[in-house]
């Protein structure tokens, strides 16, 4: 796997916006939305490609008694894809203010797209979830249970390069590591950086998201900008942001902020359900404003993007737009997986999935995760 490699098969620094025409538009890789903006504008070609398709007509000229043969039309790339998927979203925090610092998986989603390919189920796990890491020859890292978030940062050092820390060579622990807890094979996905996630909702009009509790920031002002540090690790000072319960409409840099906030009621398991609702929210926008028929637009979709986006996969992002052309939104079922602290007494070692969390798991392996959420219901987050 190449993570440096774009899905056309160019750098991540530049990507190329391609045009056409398509009959309708396509949700493609449903809960990774960044990758469904970069594979919207794929689909918008190979789809128009494929339409504008048909049979040369045979040329006048002398009768002949030997049946004319049609070459058979080469299969659209992806066809082979029938499922099941599984395509994993990180989103890191990078501290770019602060040299040399290591980026930590602060969301880590799932989308689990089943055989047969009409249907999807998007899902987080902890970023404190508690699992064995292996010994990462890369890194130098020998190996050692933790908490799910450092996979990401000991995967990505350079022992040659001290502070200077590669955030692909961190993916490779990362998606290695959710897959031997999850029991399902990565086969693609992306490493989104929070420092311009912002400007990707800028660029899209902002979103309407229906905020579910109060939510008080610990990181910004009511103007947006930045709180000062305080006393103590993690601490802040000065004005607070607030969100109140109902229906707002965010902008980038209050989307951002939303979605980061977990010291709330339900802690990070709430954060893991906003950050589900904003994706849902983005998926909801591209679709809304018909993104792929404007190339305009997707110019400046896909230059807000710039560095923030890694994408790694085996395939490219145009045969995914293929085997997921019939992927409709209302398709896309959003999960939250129920967890505990794990530690003695007031020592904190990180989280782990309760038995519910984890038969998800082992149902969505074998196919029944239908009749397990039908089950349990409150697992489902609502629309």
């Amino acid at each position: 796997m190449n993570l440096r490699s774009g899905p056309f098969g160019g750098s991540t620094r530049s990507w190329r916006v391609w045009g056409g025409n398509r009959r309708r538009l396509t949700l493609v890789l449903a809960g990774l939305v960044t990758i469904v903006v970069i594979t919207v504008i794929g689909a918008v070609t190979t789809r128009g490609s494929d339409d504008r398709h048909t049979t040369p007509a045979a040329t006048s000229g002398s009768p002949s008694t030997s049946p004319s043969i049609s070459p058979s039309p080469s299969p659209p790339p992806g066809a082979d894809i029938t499922g099941p998927l599984n395509l994993l979203l990180v989103g890191i925090d990078t501290r770019v203010s602060v040299p040399g610092w290591e980026p930590h998986a602060d969301a880590v989603l799932i989308l689990h797209v089943p055989a047969g390919l009409s249907r999807a189920y998007l899902f987080s796990l902890p970023r404190d979830l508690v699992v064995e890491i292996p010994a990462f020859e890369p890194a130098g890292y020998r190996g050692g249970r933790t908490k799910l978030t450092n996979a990401m940062s000991y995967g990505s050092r350079v022992p040659d390069r001290p502070k200077q820390p590669d955030p692909a060579q961190g993916y490779d622990l990362l998606s290695q590591v959710v897959s031997d807890y999850t029991g399902l094979r990565i086969d693609a996905g992306a490493v989104l950086t929070f420092g311009g996630f912002d400007e990707l909702v800028d660029s899209l009009g902002g979103v309407d998201i229906n905020v579910d509790q109060r939510v008080v920031s610990r990181h910004r002002q009511p103007d947006g900008k930045h709180r000062s540090p305080g006393p103590g690790v993690g601490g802040y000072v000065g004005p607070q942001m607030v969100y109140e319960p109902g229906e707002t409409h965010l902008n980038g840099w209050q989307a951002l902020d939303y979605a980061r906030q977990r010291y709330l009621p339900g802690g990070d398991y709430t954060r893991q359900r906003h950050q589900q609702q904003l994706i849902r929210a983005l998926v909801g926008k591209i679709l809304d404003t018909d993104l792929a028929r404007q190339p305009e637009r997707v110019e400046q979709v896909v230059a807000a993007l710039g560095d923030m986006l890694l994408y790694v996969g085996g395939r490219r992002i145009v045969e995914f737009a293929y085997a997921l052309g019939g992927l409709s939104p209302d398709a896309l079922t959003l999960v939250t997986l129920p967890g505990a602290a794990v530690g003695r007494g007031n020592a904190y070692r990180g989280e782990e999935l309760t038995q519910t969390g984890r038969r998800f798991l082992t149902e969505l392996r074998a196919g029944r995760v239908d009749e397990f959420l039908a089950e349990h219901p409150k697992l489902v987050v609502p629309r």
